[in-house]
């Protein structure tokens, strides 16, 4: 007995393996479009690591080399090795040379304040825009928003005139004018758009329901902002705390117009001590690097926090 063939059976073998070839193909492809990107992100990453450590590695080598070898090694790797006549001549310069302890003091205590202050009065201008209703609240809001556009070297000249006739008192009795004091290297950072915008972004995403829960119980507006909002804006607090932080510790303008008095100066103001007569470049170099290694280990380590509250509180549709 002969056993015909069937045709279309064996057209749907070649068709289902032509697929599975094809499948099999375009996977492959995929791996392959896969792999390269892999190692084009890998390679991008590795390039950004170099262009902004290397700025850096080279700045801390050479806080420990002399002026003539920082100079010597600048045409060759030699400029960011560890190589040489290794000293810490530099670093002990800096503290004969500038009061070091107390513009590294003037600093942080003008960071803090100015991060506490602003925390506070930017979360509260933002709970206000919204959480509670009144008339010309979105005007008020857009007006905020607005001042983004505006840098501060357009507005420090009339900040300057207007600081110098401001009340103070103090031990001494009344006087006038803000100049060469502390307050007026924190107030006039404290409030600040860009933080307002982000507390409004992270309030507006909690619901409402909360306030009215709160207000059955008997809750005023103040209690609701400090019992219920405030407590679950961990990550916009966070992120408006490092935003906060990184400007009020590198301001440097604005200082060196308002401040006189050697006391009261921050480190940034303290690099242009080094600029002057016998300008050492080790000793610049030290400088920088005491200034600027301990915000960097302060980010390495927190930086998935900041990460993760940068992404929590971003802008939310």
């Amino acid at each position: 007995m002969t056993t015909v063939a069937n045709p279309s059976a064996h057209g749907d073998i070649a068709a289902h393996v032509a697929d599975r070839t094809s499948q099999v193909a375009v996977h492959e492809a995929g791996e392959q479009k896969h792999t390269v990107r892999r190692i084009i992100g890998i390679i991008a990453r590795i390039l950004l690591c170099l262009v902004f450590g290397l700025p850096l590695l080279f700045m801390i080598i050479s806080s420990f080399k002399p002026d003539v070898q920082i100079f010597a090694d600048l045409t060759s790797l030699n400029a960011f090795l560890p190589v040489g006549d290794l000293t810490t001549d530099n670093y002990t310069g800096v503290f004969e040379r500038v009061p070091f302890a107390r513009f590294m003091v003037n600093s942080i205590m003008i960071s803090v304040f100015t991060v506490g202050l602003g925390l506070i009065v930017n979360s509260m201008a933002a709970f206000a825009l919204s959480r509670i209703k009144f008339k010309g609240q979105k005007l008020i809001l857009t007006i905020i928003l607005a001042t983004l556009i505006v840098p501060f070297e357009t507005m420090a000249l009339p900040l300057l005139w207007w600081s110098n006739k401001l009340p103070f008192v103090d031990v001494n009795g009344f006087s006038q004018g803000w100049l060469d004091t502390y307050q007026i290297q924190i107030v006039p950072f404290v409030a600040n758009a860009f933080s307002i915008f982000l507390f409004y972004q992270y309030f507006d995403s909690i619901p409402k329901d909360l306030d009215e829960a709160a207000m059955v119980d008997g809750a005023g507006w103040f209690r609701i902002y400090r019992s219920v909002i405030m407590p679950l804006a961990g990550p916009a607090v966070a992120t408006v705390a490092i935003l906060t932080f990184l400007p009020a510790w590198n301001q440097y303008l604005w200082p060196l117009m308002v401040v006189q008095t050697e006391e009261l100066r921050p480190v940034m103001v303290g690099i242009d001590y080094f600029k002057q007569l016998n300008v050492s470049w080790g000793q610049i170099m030290a400088y920088a690097t005491m200034i600027t290694v301990p915000i960097l280990v302060l980010f390495i380590a927190f930086q998935r926090s900041f990460i993760n509250s940068i992404a929590s509180s971003g802008v939310k549709g």
